[in-house]
């Protein structure tokens, strides 16, 4: 079955559907939008899980040089499709006092599609559009509410950064195309390996290009500027979708990109790109350390994960492990990075406060929600039995294999240190005393969703060999 074409034809038509619903059901169009949202979303999930466990065969795309229908799109579909869920269905809760929901699901549909197409796409071309696709609903989700001074402030800074790396990633484009005359993956995979030794130079300036463009939706230094006030500004769902789910779309256009550029152009970026893991991981977990909000806490915490996940790209010249552990970490860290900022949305809509010193006593008040929080932020900090424990082995250990020893050693001393702020939150939460000890209702969707992302990377950490050998089989299936 083709998937990828599967899915766009589901989210395209949803996306492009709710807006007509909304005017023909009116008053009904709130709560239908967002229920209409959710099922379209755990569909589209539901069709990758049966192809990734062989129920449904994968055969050629129809359009095999824009798409390929492999493990690769079907993983990187399997995590963006799941924190898509995730925000779809917390958002019935979190935004029900919006105005114009349809339109807020509407533009979750077409984000969804954009980082589907992205997960599957073999073609510059069809990653540009896909890009776009992802990134200009996200500018628009992020000043949703726009009578909100800091939603507004961070929505321009987050467009205009991003038009900035939307620029560079097309120069880098336009430079490959020149050099080889395709926008094909293969096809400038086959025409780099025929390229004269004076030209090499010119391909190695695009490939960084390339990097630097992706380095936005990355969020690895020094792109990283728009990060914290971006996340404090949106919307806390919104925050979670760019945070765990266009991070990860990012990403996987890197690994298809570098996984043919790196071996051709025998381009060494390994010290280069292991120096930026560091600084990504260590500024991220230094400037979390200072913050007084969860929210810019969070925020600070995803650009240090981005160091590890970086990782795996910087030993890609030595060791296919760390492509493994790249794509192992991106699905847990994916539903904790989700958890913890859909468990800080729930505090922030009960308590109405974003400060740290608003979680004193939460355990008390909102034990659930504590409880979810406490497995979402151990886990991001690599505490085992939990998931973030395995991947983060995986990439360190990777990191040893690709002779860069020292990193490995730097990616768990900022483990450690990342234990400084999590340990803080989790402290409030069930040592200090709340000022007020009225208990809060927790919504019951709301708290499923929050105990089932729980339960997940419990069990994902207990038993890791499913999704390890599923990112394992997509790495090995990766050919130009």
């Amino acid at each position: 079955m083709d998937i990828p074409v599967i899915l766009v034809g589901i989210l395209s038509a949803a996306a492009l559907l709710l807006p007509a619903l909304d005017i023909a059901l009116r008053r009904a169009s709130r709560t239908f939008s967002a229920y209409f949202a959710t099922f379209v979303i755990a569909i589209s999930l539901g069709i990758v899980l049966l192809s990734a466990v062989g129920v449904i065969p994968l055969t050629e795309s129809v359009a095999p040089n824009l798409m390929r229908n492999d493990l690769m799109g079907l993983f990187f579909s399997m995590v963006v499709l799941s924190v898509a869920l995730l925000v779809s269905a917390s958002s019935i809760d979190y935004m029900k006092n919006e105005h114009n929901i349809s339109i807020y699901y509407s533009l979750l549909l077409f984000t969804s599609l954009g980082m589907v197409i992205l997960s599957f796409a073999v073609d510059f071309l069809m990653i540009f559009v896909a890009w776009e696709l992802m990134g200009i609903p996200t500018f628009i989700l992020t000043g949703y509410r726009k009578k909100d001074l800091a939603s507004n402030e961070a929505a321009v800074k987050f467009f205009i950064l991003g038009a900035l790396a939307t620029g560079i990633l097309l120069y880098g484009i336009s430079i490959m195309y020149g050099l080889t005359g395709s926008t094909n993956l293969p096809a400038v995979a086959a025409a780099l390996s025929k390229l004269s030794p004076d030209m090499l130079p010119m391909a190695a300036f695009s490939v960084i290009m390339l990097i630097a463009g992706l380095g936005l939706k990355l969020s690895i230094v020094p792109f990283h500027m728009w990060i914290p006030d971006a996340y404090e500004g949106a919307p806390t769902t919104v925050s979670a979708l760019l945070s765990a789910g266009t991070k990860k779309a990012g990403f996987v256009a890197g690994v298809r990109i570098l996984a043919v550029a790196f071996p051709l152009l025998k381009l060494d970026l390994t010290l280069t790109l292991a120096i930026i893991a560091l600084a990504t991981m260590t500024l991220g977990n230094l400037a979390a350390l200072t913050q007084k909000s969860i929210t810019r806490l969070l925020a600070y915490s995803s650009i240090a994960q981005a160091g590890y996940l970086l990782v795996g790209i910087a030993v890609l010249p030595s060791t296919n492990l760390g492509l493994t552990g790249l794509l192992y970490h991106s699905f847990n860290h994916a539903i904790m990075q989700g958890l913890a900022f859909l468990a800080a949305a729930i505090v922030a809509v009960r308590l109405s406060k974003t400060t740290l010193s608003s979680y004193e006593g939460l355990s008390k008040t909102m034990p659930l929600t504590s409880f979810s929080l406490t497995i979402a932020l151990l886990g991001l900090a690599g505490m085992p039995p939990l998931s973030g424990f395995w991947s983060k082995l995986v990439l360190f250990t990777a990191a040893v294999e690709g002779d860069l020893t020292w990193l490995a050693f730097a990616g768990l001393l900022n483990s450690a240190l990342s234990l400084g702020y999590y340990g803080l939150i989790i402290k409030r939460m069930y040592v200090d005393e709340p000022s007020e000890t009225i208990q809060v209702r927790e919504p019951a969707g709301f708290t499923i969703l929050l105990l089932a992302a729980a339960a997940v990377i419990i069990l994902t950490g207990i038993y890791p060999a499913p999704i390890y050998d599923f990112a394992q089989r997509a790495v090995l299936a990766l050919t130009p």
